[in-house]
């Protein structure tokens, strides 16, 4: 599932519902708007909009992780989820599909990948056999260091990443 923050959940999930791609939605008691859509109407995974009071904050409130979250954040390990990977036989064709969701134009990186560019983050489309969100980017303080935890751990290891069911972590420093 890929959430994304923003100021109208609603006006995301009419917009979504306009295109046929919404599926469900839900309010949450603790301030949370969410609107969901399916992953078939998606493609490759779910996408989720949502707007939790005081959440512009990254380390804001986020009432699904519960109250604490923010203490579980091994900062000494990990800096940033700075990307995600989605695969498919059309990537380009996914991340224009993608964009039209979420309201974000799709765009060539320098390694002729399509990608979305968010603020925060970037989502890059890579070509492969099924629609599945296949990896996750991640900022870490030293690379060899994660690479290492992972080999212990008996993960599939290779060049700056590895394995764990079936998503691949990609690591920079």
């Amino acid at each position: 599932m890929a959430i994304f923050c923003c100021d109208d959940p609603d006006a995301y999930g009419k917009r979504a519902k306009r295109d046929r791609r919404a599926h469900r939605e839900r309010h949450d008691a603790r301030a949370l708007s969410r609107r969901a859509t399916a992953s078939r109407d998606c493609r490759a995974a779910f996408i989720e909009f949502n707007h939790t009071d005081g959440g512009d904050d990254v380390l804001g409130p986020y009432p699904p992780a519960g109250p604490d979250w923010q203490n579980a954040i091994r900062k000494d390990v990990t800096q940033a989820l700075v990307g995600v990977e989605m695969q498919s036989p059309d990537p380009k064709g996914l991340a224009e599909h993608w964009g039209g969701i979420i309201g974000v134009e799709a765009s060539t990186n320098d390694r002729g990948e399509a990608e979305l560019k968010l603020p925060n983050a970037d989502f890059r489309f890579v070509e492969g056999d099924s629609e599945i969100m296949s990896g996750l980017m991640f900022r870490v303080r030293d690379v060899g260091a994660v690479h290492d935890a992972a080999k212990v751990k008996g993960y599939t290891v290779s060049d700056d990443s590895f394995s764990l069911a079936g998503v691949v972590f990609h690591l920079t420093a």
